[in-house]
């Protein structure tokens, strides 16, 4: 969900999000997020939802495709994208007849198939500057559902995030030393990550819009979609600006 950059080469066009989902280090960083924690949310999810055999969902910023794995193990037909070359090829090894994966830029319809249901997951979104980005990539999403499709979106509290930063911490994965500085500046969340890998010093930055369920709701409402439920945690218990750790929004395609 975050990015990793060398500085010294990479040209000022090539995006952060393009360096850092298609990075090693990326995968190394976050390679013990709970699997467990995201099989629950998947199948609380499901229960709720409650979708019929046969319904197809697309997986939209799948990364190597976990969350797609789950589902599709759950009996229902599944496309995942993603814009990393490295993660879905790293995917496509467990493709099947109803599992596939594709790269694409998420503020571009797929324009393979038309889905029942989107999920967008574990705030894989916000990475951009420019504000109608955001517009567009929930505008791709919605042209990709079905009438009456679903988008599921998880995001990060912004408000809990903030007011509860991290300011500095030092993690260690695969003998990596990454020391991590969290600011909050100009409306985005920034990680800014250093460490040493071979002898040479990296620098990284991760860099999140802070959106707000308002902003959300206007980016819904532009798009047609029309907001059912909001949950504020991986067991969808309800959403509290405060305390609650997710902003989860379901939402059906008008």
């Amino acid at each position: 969900m975050y990015f990793i950059l060398n500085m010294k080469s990479v040209t000022k066009k090539t995006k952060w999000f393009e360096e850092w989902f298609d990075s090693p280090f990326y995968h190394i960083l976050y390679k013990d997020r709970d699997e467990k924690e995201a099989k629950d949310f998947i199948l609380n999810l499901i229960n709720y939802l409650k979708p019929e055999q046969g319904s197809f969902f697309i997986d939209v910023a799948c990364g190597k495709g976990r969350h797609s794995f789950f589902l599709n193990n759950l009996g229902y037909r599944v496309d995942g994208f993603d814009l990393s070359p490295n993660s879905i090829e790293a995917a496509k090894i467990n493709e099947s007849e109803s599992l596939h994966f594709y790269i694409n830029d998420i503020r571009k319809p797929l324009n393979v198939n038309k889905y029942d249901y989107a999920f967008n997951l574990f705030t894989s979104f916000g990475y951009f500057d420019d504000e109608s980005d955001n517009q567009l990539a929930i505008n791709s999403i919605v042209e990709s559902l079905t009438k009456d499709g679903i988008l599921v979106l998880d995001f990060m509290n912004c408000n809990k995030a903030i007011n509860n930063l991290t300011k500095l911490e030092t993690k260690s994965v695969n003998n990596i030393d990454f020391n991590i500085i969290r600011n909050f500046s100009n409306g985005y969340i920034t990680k800014d990550i250093n460490f040493k890998n071979d002898g040479k010093s990296f620098h990284f930055q991760e860099k999140v819009k802070a959106i707000s369920l308002n902003t959300f709701k206007f980016y819904f409402n532009i798009a047609n979609l029309k907001i059912e439920a909001i949950f504020g945690d991986y067991k969808l218990n309800p959403f509290d600006m405060d305390n609650s750790d997710r902003l989860i929004l379901i939402a059906r395609k008008k």
